[in-house]
């Protein structure tokens, strides 16, 4: 199994923290890492980092990438500046660059999986990056229509109907089919990348105490309770819609596999305020699995050697499991199949 790990901001806590988490002596007996990004850079943050007996194979295509070693695609051959802590075009430029190498080698089926270290927002923008974050950029370039932001760990998934959309936007951005859709979408992951057989989904309500029968807006019973209607008569366990305080703050949030949100801070604030450093940010829906740690770039411990490795390797074990569970699940499907069509010509095994 090949795992691509893109280097996210030179200028942040990326490259020290994929250094950190290649140390780890579980690595190399899981998978083939593929790094994307610049020898030249990682070199100069593993001055930094100074711990860790980890070396890199220098390639320039994941199809040379060598087992039991930690390969290293070099996306750019130029010497670069490198100003910690600070959001510049070159740290937008080059993560982008990064980007695009492994997308480009994911779709020519040479990794399993992508994990991607954290980029700064500004710095994309100052790069000409078209997109409000990596969850859009990889599905367009997947030529998906929607995808689905879930965050998860061993004790909660929590998933986004809305992503990076401003307060002010939000409502209007939530429609009967979207949620549907994203109920679809996180119903559809759960099975096939997370081992679920029949996954029970909760939906919160967008309003204060899910609006009190539309004293406190109708977003509820407008559009909310229709599509959690028309998802369960498509044979999907889905329930709510559930006032947010109460249902994390009763613990009602531990009887159901996942948890769908209407916006951003609604579902991660107390998915982060739970799991903080052990959770998983993953982008659903698309073609090939993609994963990424729970955290920014941290400019203002960048260069210190202060950075936690934990959530980018959580990340990167999410997505070796994903990778097993997805390959398990069109395996029996597929053998499903095979035994239907036996039966049907009538041949016995």
């Amino acid at each position: 199994m090949k795992i691509g790990i893109t280097i996210g901001d030179i200028n942040g806590i990326g490259p020290e923290v994929i250094i950190k988490a290649l140390s780890d002596p579980r690595v190399l007996n899981l998978f083939t890492p593929v790094i994307y990004g610049s020898y030249k850079v990682m070199s100069y943050h593993k001055n930094i980092v100074k711990e860790g007996n980890v070396g890199f194979h220098s390639i320039t295509s994941a199809k040379q990438a060598v087992s039991n070693k930690i390969n290293l695609v070099n996306c750019w051959d130029e010497n670069i500046n490198i100003t910690l802590g600070k959001a510049t075009e070159d740290g937008g430029k080059y993560a982008y660059l990064a980007l695009d190498k492994a997308m480009a080698d994911i779709k020519e089926g040479n990794i399993d999986a992508i994990v991607t270290a954290p980029i700064n927002k500004h710095a994309m923008q100052m790069a000409k990056f078209p997109f409000p974050g990596h969850t859009e950029y990889f599905t367009s370039i997947d030529e998906k229509s929607q995808s689905l932001m879930l965050l998860t760990s061993d004790a909660l998934k929590v998933a986004l109907v809305t992503n990076h959309v401003a307060i002010t936007d939000v409502s209007s951005s939530i429609t009967k089919e979207l949620i549907i859709e994203k109920i679809k979408i996180l119903n559809k992951t759960l099975m096939e990348d997370f081992g679920y057989e029949r996954p029970v989904i909760s939906v919160l309500g967008l309003n204060p105490h899910a609006s009190d029968d539309s004293v406190i807006g109708d977003e509820e019973e407008r559009i909310i309770r229709p599509a959690i209607v028309e998802a369960k008569k498509q044979g999907i366990m889905v329930t709510g819609p559930y006032p947010a305080d109460g249902f994390f703050g009763s613990g009602l949030w531990r009887k159901s596999d996942a948890v769908l949100a209407m916006y951003h801070d609604q579902g991660l604030i107390p998915f982060k305020a739970l799991t903080f450093g052990s959770g998983t940010n993953v982008t659903g829906g698309l073609s090939f699995i993609r994963t990424s740690p729970d955290h920014g770039t941290a400019y203002d411990i960048a260069g210190n050697n202060e950075a936690d490795a934990s959530s980018l390797l959580q990340a990167i074990f999410t997505a070796v499991d994903m990778v097993k569970s997805r390959r398990e699940y069109f395996s029996s499907r597929e053998n499903a199949l095979v035994r239907r069509e036996k039966k049907s010509a009538g041949i016995h095994e």
